[in-house]
């Protein structure tokens, strides 16, 4: 799969790697722990996109566990990040249609899309090789929505 998509946000996603470790520092384990899941997802991106990984391989390691465990327990997403997402939190066109959503709603969108890609990986062979979904679209869509979502809790 091609992530050509992907050069031009792995520059800014080291320093957001770098706010996720220091966010990740809290005393709130619901929050500690989406987090880390968060900072880990945007990994996989990095280093898929550093070695070409399979889009198989990626959505196999992406994660929402800390999302289920974290809505199962009625955490409040504004604890991440209180207010909505406002245009000088977007960085990339394709996401100002979220400029008003709250934390809540984007971290609702973006467990949304993990369980999709994965329910079509298993739907079809536990691969997305030759499915009509486009799967790159998928990806590149839940990487942006990642990266927006760091961008509102750094506040920049």
């Amino acid at each position: 799969m091609n992530l050509e998509w992907l050069k031009t946000g792995i520059g800014p996603l080291k320093d957001l790697l770098t706010f996720l470790n220091k966010e990740s520092k809290t005393s709130d384990v619901l929050k500690k722990q989406v987090i880390r899941e968060l900072r880990d997802n945007l990994n996989i991106f990095n280093n898929a996109y550093k070695n070409n990984n399979s889009p198989d391989v990626m959505i196999d390691l992406l994660t929402n566990e800390a999302l289920k465990e974290a809505i199962k327990n009625n955490f409040r997403f504004r604890k991440l990040k209180a207010g909505t997402i406002e245009p000088y939190h977007v960085y990339d066109d394709r996401n100002k249609k979220y400029i008003g959503w709250n934390a809540e709603r984007l971290v609702d969108k973006i467990d949304e899309k993990i369980e999709e890609l994965k329910n079509i990986k298993k739907m079809n062979g536990n691969s997305v090789e030759k499915v009509k979904n486009n799967i790159s679209l998928m990806l590149s869509n839940l990487y942006f929505r990642m990266k927006l979502l760091v961008d509102f809790l750094k506040g920049r």
